[in-house]
């Protein structure tokens, strides 16, 4: 099978995995877009882009759900169908594992690799209003975990470790740089501290670790080159480009209903230049 696989072109498992990894040790920080199905992921394949990563919110607004209401079976139904889209190496957002304890992680990390990606974050968020941020020692026990599933897949699996202090309100950046660097110490390869907005706290996370960073954008005041020269090597758009596309397409209903118009015809694609796509 792999000989059938790398005579039409296309890369194993392992091969993607492989220059996933590599990406992040470049010099310069890489784009890392977040399709939330098939057909986006195809597209940004189509543009030039070197990985994609998926957005659990994305996805959820698509099969009309909230964010973090979608299972792990029908979310790695819905990875394995993107990793299948594309020739490009696919890192998922796996939310909190779907499960409290670190078994509950370490399965999913070995059920995303089954699913075919190359990476995959776990977050310390708990999604319950009791208690909104798992304790640190227990989080990063559950980094540990997932860490250990990763190393015996095979590959270099890339685990992402996230820290959601600063989306869940708890400004507290000497806490976040303490579970980051926890997480460092359990076996992530990569941290993510969703939030921050000022080049300074950017600068602090990265000076902090000695691990490749990610920072999602738009949120701190910086281009690609200065994140890049900041140290950040990895950056990702979330549900962004989902709520983009969302917002065209509410626009356009309002029109309808409201002007019966059809100038947003203007910026759609065609349907020829579409077609060729897929």
């Amino acid at each position: 099978m792999d000989l059938w696989v790398r005579m039409r072109g296309v890369k194993t498992q392992a091969e993607k995995a492989e220059s996933f990894r590599a990406l992040h040790q470049r010099d310069r920080a890489f784009i890392i877009p977040n399709p939330w199905d098939a057909g986006s992921a195809r597209l940004l394949e189509l543009a030039g882009f070197e990985a994609l990563a998926t957005t659990s919110a994305g996805f959820a607004f698509s099969v009309a759900r909230r964010d973090n209401a979608i299972g792990r079976e029908r979310m790695l139904a819905h990875v394995a169908e993107v990793v299948a889209a594309t020739d490009l190496p696919v890192s998922a957002d796996l939310e909190n594992g779907f499960g409290d304890d670190p078994e509950a992680c370490a399965e999913t990390i070995r059920q995303g690799a089954a699913a075919g990606l190359a990476g995959g974050s776990i977050e310390d968020s708990t999604d319950q209003a009791e208690q909104s941020i798992y304790d640190i020692e227990h989080a990063a026990d559950r980094v540990r975990a997932a860490a250990e599933a990763a190393r015996a897949c095979g590959f270099p699996f890339t685990l992402t470790a996230r820290c959601e202090n600063f989306l869940i309100g708890r400004r507290d950046l000497a806490d976040t740089i303490r579970r980051l660097q926890r997480y460092q110490e359990a076996g992530a390869d990569v941290l993510y501290a969703p939030g921050l907005s000022t080049r300074e706290e950017v600068e602090a996370v990265v000076r902090a670790v000695d691990r490749p960073v990610n920072v999602i954008m738009p949120g701190v005041p910086a281009t690609i080159d200065e994140l890049s020269a900041i140290g950040v090597r990895r950056i990702s758009v979330g549900s962004l480009l989902a709520r983009a596309a969302y917002g065209a397409l509410l626009d356009a209903a309002r029109e309808l209903r409201e002007r019966g118009t059809f100038d947003f015809a203007a910026k759609a694609v065609s349907y020829r230049d579409l077609s060729t796509k897929f």
